[in-house]
């Protein structure tokens, strides 16, 4: 991307963020990765009136699996974690999420926004207040909630025990003391409780294996009993490659506590594309979490949610076509939204 492009939407992010003279904007990156978003993103900084500064980590020198979480790169570095605490933003190029040192930052009162898609798709889905809006009805509904119950076509049918964990929405942007957001990002979760989510979850082709960044190709069949699941098998009809791949995975980490329940939700941006990973090759994956209607279940750990799991083992595994419930309310239709207020002008 154009160098003063990428100047442009990093200056309109840092505006949405409510960044002001004054204020103390870092900007967190590790190794050679994201130098640009570092000047980019200094430069915003200025234009508004705040100081600035880029603190580069170490880059890792080893990882527990494919996309381990948790380790911030932070742990031995007390000083900085100070430092970080002391600042009003953190522009996050390394991604903390489910790191003992992001709470510790967040709980500070320091706000942090997590930026490392590419840059081309963070100017196609540049956060909008309108969009900030219907992803906060949604946070609404789902707060009031006991249950949710999942279904699809396939066989899906499973059952959340709601109300222990805090109901969280991503909107693309923090202007909040001491909240994290993600660029770009459109979705609400909570959690279920600890041992109660029971059902079966079954993934169709086309469905998206995140940390893989694949489509599932083969039927997968997920059992879950008290909040774990238990059986992970290849659907009728199935070579069951896709089974065998998500079964390694989590066995690779050596941590009963990678079959546990996280996050579970649905995405709002209409402007997200399903086949967004077919476009940004390097990417994470925030398109296909955010894209419209569907519904997505998480696997590993919870602490993001103030829960107890802490294992570096996680899945985010968005589905198309389910419908989704919330105290028998039918809320996400085959993949659409049922309320009116959550939909794009151009859906009501």
């Amino acid at each position: 991307m154009d160098r003063n492009l990428f100047n442009d939407i990093c200056l309109r992010q840092l505006t949405f963020s409510g960044v002001h003279e004054g204020e103390t904007v870092v900007v967190l990156t590790r190794g050679g990765e994201r130098a640009e978003y570092a000047d980019a993103f200094l430069w915003a900084a200025q234009q508004l009136g705040a100081s600035a500064y880029h603190m580069r980590l170490p880059s890792p020198v080893s990882a527990a699996g494919a996309w381990a979480v948790g380790d911030s790169g932070l742990g031995n570095i007390p000083l900085a974690v100070e430092a970080l605490k002391s600042v009003d933003m953190v522009v996050d190029c390394t991604f903390l999420l489910f790191s003992k040192e992001q709470f510790a930052i967040q709980d500070a009162g320091t706000r942090i926004l997590t930026a490392v898609e590419p840059p081309e798709l963070l100017a196609r889905l540049m956060p909008t207040k309108e969009l900030r809006e219907r992803v906060e009805i949604g946070a609404e509904l789902l707060a009031k909630a006991g249950t949710m119950r999942i279904t699809s076509p396939a066989g899906t049918d499973v059952t959340y025990q709601l109300g222990v964990y805090p109901t969280l929405s991503e909107y693309g942007y923090t202007d909040t003391p001491g909240r994290w957001d993600h660029w770009p990002a459109a979705f609400v979760f909570t959690g279920g409780a600890d041992d109660g989510v029971d059902g079966k979850i079954v993934l169709s082709p086309g469905d998206v294996l995140l940390p893989f960044n694949t489509y599932v190709q083969t039927p997968v069949e997920i059992t879950i009993e008290q909040g774990f699941i238990r059986d992970i098998r290849g659907g009728a009809g199935s070579s069951g490659l896709d089974a065998d791949l998500l079964r390694s995975y989590i066995e690779s980490f050596e941590d009963p506590r990678g079959y546990g329940m996280s996050h579970v939700g649905w995405g709002l941006d209409e402007r997200a594309h399903w086949h967004g990973l077919t476009q940004f090759p390097g990417g994470m994956g925030m398109e296909l979490r955010s894209f419209y209607g569907n519904v997505m279940f998480s696997i590993g750990p919870n602490n993001e949610l103030g829960g107890p799991n802490d294992t570096p083992c996680h899945f985010d595994i968005p589905m198309r076509g389910n419908s989704l419930y919330l105290d028998d309310e039918l809320i996400v239709d085959n993949g659409e939204l049922t309320v009116a207020e959550m939909r794009p002008a151009a859906r009501r």
